[in-house]
């Protein structure tokens, strides 16, 4: 047995987001407040803090007047306002302009890089005394008599086929009294903690969408500080759901992005390429014409809602933020929901540790909160696109117009990997190849995510069964991994007229989808070795 390190906290926090870094500084304000020494401790797997932090990003600032009253006056990275909105129905050649959804009104909102917001979030805990140890994936648990007590983190120098390199560094114990878990969109302790504890017992599926998303300089004439563009329709099929997204930011820049439900029928489908197909209409390729991309990132997104948020708490812990699945989808934002869980998260652990009282105190104040109502006025939304973009329109505005949020009825969700049909049922799809100016192939595109990952380190994408891939997965669904991944990780490579199922796991991003989509639920992501994945930069 390894012999390893240890590290003693009262609380440690796995992932630097805006739901780890928020309750790392309520704990720490609570402390302060009432005098009392506790210990936090926050461990990222990145990098450094915002290397793996993808989101559109507009940022409703509700939580964070609540977390930190005076932000404005801290030198913080938001500064862009929401000034313009528009939503469009998109053809090929032409777009209808539609009435904005109450719910994407961004009056008081501010466009942002998430990734740069969590830098300055992690100034500010690091100010109030959080340890943020970067490098350092949550890799395993450690249980004990039924009960959390804290992370293994990945050990660090092994070499593909098992054995030590002259590098080698065990990983270390962080033990805690309460462990919180903050690892963003199917986080691979989170899901492993809700089976161990049966949190979904009483909840639907999550279901889920992967977002896909490049950073652009355009001419600045065409640039409109502010403005705010959602789309749906074209180039998806109405029986897919889907929606881009453009937000014009600072220095000439706009984020521009598409999502695709996760629950998807034809395993032909490939989001990276509908996103670059996106790029081809006349009004988007007008835009970006004579601009420049400058990086490029995936990541899933929970899009379950309401009935999807499990049991948060078990022995020794809780899940916060978008491991639990907070966002609201009809607004496209879940920061501030996620962050105003990890605030209730805080309190009730400082309570907890410091007054012995019921962990579960964080369950109750978050259903008594705005969260709760806001993601229960949203909760069929999502669920009404399960029958096709038309359903999914009426559906939408007889909820928000006639019975605003409150339809006697809670539409349902089934998990996604369940909705893809045989590729023989299916039609394939024929994509444009990519132009290199307005469209791009996925290796250049994995390249400007500046994803990077120690070579000689074991997979950390593994198959609970070899042979399913080709034997299974090949021949009913064409192996659509090969299609969903938007990194180029999985291949069929024909070898000796024979086909071989190849995983590159050195260009994964960490979006997910692969342990999302996978018809028979045959991947699972694991953490590779610390600091591995993206890079990105002001995404």
């Amino acid at each position: 047995m390894t012999a390893r390190e240890t590290m003693d906290f009262d609380v440690v926090i796995v992932g630097a987001g805006p739901a780890g870094l928020s309750a790392a500084i309520k704990l720490r304000q609570l402390a302060v407040v009432n005098g009392q020494d506790l210990s936090v401790c926050v461990l990222e797997k990145g990098a450094e803090v915002g290397a793996h932090i993808l989101s559109g990003a507009v940022l409703e600032p509700r939580a964070l007047n609540e977390l930190l009253p005076d932000w404005k006056t801290r030198n913080s990275p938001i500064t862009v306002a929401a000034k313009k909105d528009e939503f469009r129905l998109l053809f090929k050649n032409w777009s209808l302009r539609l009435p904005t959804p109450p719910q994407m009104h961004n009056q008081g909102n501010y466009i942002v890089s998430l990734g740069n917001v969590c830098k300055w979030l992690a100034k500010e805990a690091e100010a109030l005394g959080v340890q943020i140890f970067t490098g350092f994936p949550a890799a395993d648990m450690i249980i004990e008599n039924g009960e959390l007590r804290g992370v293994i983190t990945g050990d660090f120098g092994i070499a593909k086929d098992g054995s030590h390199k002259p590098s080698f560094q065990a990983g270390m114990e962080i033990r805690a009294k309460v462990t919180l878990l903050a690892e963003g969109c199917r986080g691979s302790l989170s899901e492993r903690i809700m089976k161990q504890f049966n949190l979904r017992a009483k909840s639907d599926p999550q279901t889920y969408g992967i977002g896909i998303k490049e950073l652009w300089e355009i001419a600045p004439e065409k640039h409109k500080l502010g403005s705010i563009t959602h789309t749906v329709g074209w180039p998806m099929k109405s029986d897919t759901y889907g929606g881009a997204f453009m937000y014009h930011t600072e220095n000439n820049q706009i984020s521009i992005g598409f999502v695709i439900g996760l629950d998807y029928q034809n395993p032909y489908l490939d989001p990276f390429r509908e996103f670059q197909r996106f790029k081809t209409h006349p009004s988007v390729a007008k835009l970006l014409e004579g601009g420049k991309r400058i990086c490029y990132g995936a990541r899933a997104l929970n899009e379950g809602g309401y009935q999807s948020i499990p049991k948060l708490t078990f022995p020794g812990g809780a899940i916060i933020g978008c491991s639990a699945g907070f966002m609201n989808v009809p607004k496209v934002k879940g920061t501030h929901t996620a962050m105003k869980s990890a605030m209730c998260a805080a309190k009730a652990t400082f309570e907890h540790i410091m007054k012995d009282s019921p962990l579960d105190h964080y369950e109750s104040a978050l259903k008594q909160s705005w969260v709760y109502e806001e993601l229960y006025k949203s909760r069929n939304i999502r669920a009404y696109f399960h029958k096709g973009l038309l359903a999914g329109l009426i559906g939408s505005a007889l909820d928000t117009f006639i019975f605003r949020g409150r339809a006697p009825w809670t539409l349902h969700h089934k998990p996604d990997y369940k909705s893809m049909k045989p590729a023989s049922e299916c039609t394939p799809i024929d994509y444009p190849k990519p132009d290199g100016k307005i469209t791009f192939d996925r290796m250049s595109s994995v390249y400007i995510s500046n994803t990077v990952h120690e070579e000689n380190q074991p997979a950390h994408l593994h198959l609970k069964d070899a042979a399913l891939p080709v034997q299974f997965t090949l021949p009913v669904y064409a192996e659509p991994a090969q299609r969903y991944c938007p990194a180029g990780v999985y291949e069929i490579i024909v070898e000796a007229n024979a086909p071989r199922f190849a995983i590159h796991a050195p260009n994964c991003v960490h979006c997910k989808t692969c342990d999302i989509k996978e018809p028979s639920q045959n991947i699972i992501w694991t953490t590779p070795e610390g600091g591995g994945g993206p890079g990105y930069s002001g995404m």
